[in-house]
């Protein structure tokens, strides 16, 4: 039988676990304000917002306070193979792992965590079928979007901007300078990561906000345009059209179709 718990832990400055704790459960800790230390293992790491502490079943373990600091937890246990499998490739050996998010990622995580509380708590028709769906979901942004090392973490961070100024051109020494890289390493670090170039990539984040704006606003074609980057409606639609086959009214008359 699945059984997941989970709770938000808030706690003051210099508190710390009164003992190492070993439980039957996984547990998968996400950082969401503040800072402290992991321990486990005989070994200690520094964890802050944005990390994700993934604990295996029966490891000793504690957290101990740098600062105020807010954890969200889930303790889950009896989790199907194909499932587990999502866990175990986000560690090695059976040992906890911590990874981190960008601080984009990390807002978007605390919202699934948030919106799986409320469904824990709620009064379910099938609540085993809907803990472990939801289970599978955070899993599965995890395995997304975690990284193991600082550099890494830079060019997610990279990511995280270029979505946020989708309207702003990008220059690629001014990301390089900002991540710590050089031009090229940059270039090679982020291809790897993103199978594109930054540009192809804000190319499709701007495709994305548009087609989102098209279908959920009744924003005129211009003020869409303005919001993606281009300053004139024939440019936008010329661009439109030549990754979507039609032009942007074409496109959210078809959307309104289906939808109806």
């Amino acid at each position: 039988m699945v059984d997941i718990r989970s709770f938000i832990g808030a706690h003051n400055k210099n508190w710390e676990d009164a003992q190492l704790w070993v439980h039957p459960e996984l547990e998968i800790t996400v950082i969401m304000e503040g800072r402290g230390r992991f321990r486990a293992n005989d070994e200690e790491a520094a964890i802050e917002s944005g990390h994700v502490v993934l604990i295996p079943p029966n490891v000793p373990h504690s957290f101990h306070a740098s600062s105020a600091i807010r954890f969200g937890v889930i303790l889950a246990d009896g989790i199907p193979s194909h499932v587990r499998q999502l866990f175990d490739r986000l560690i090695e050996d059976e040992h906890p792992r911590i990874i981190a998010l960008s601080r984009l990622d990390s807002d978007h995580y605390e919202r699934l965590f948030r919106e799986w509380l409320r469904i824990r708590s709620s009064r379910l028709k099938e609540p085993q079928r809907n803990y472990l769906v939801w289970f599978e979901v955070l899993l599965l942004f995890l395995n997304e979007h975690s990284h193991y090392d600082q550099q890494a973490l830079s060019i997610s961070h990279m990511a995280d901007y270029i979505r946020q100024h989708v309207q702003a051109p990008i220059h690629i020494y001014k990301l390089a300078e900002m991540s710590g890289l050089s031009i090229e390493g940059f270039r090679k670090r982020f291809h790897k990561m993103y199978g594109m170039t930054p540009k192809q990539y804000q190319q499709q984040c701007r495709l994305t906000e548009a087609k989102w704006l098209l279908s959920s606003s009744d924003k005129d074609l211009q003020t869409i345009a303005d919001l993606v980057g281009f300053c004139q409606l024939h440019s936008f639609s010329l661009w439109f059209k030549k990754l979507e086959g039609c032009s942007p009214s074409e496109w959210r008359n078809s959307q309104r179709l289906y939808h109806q």
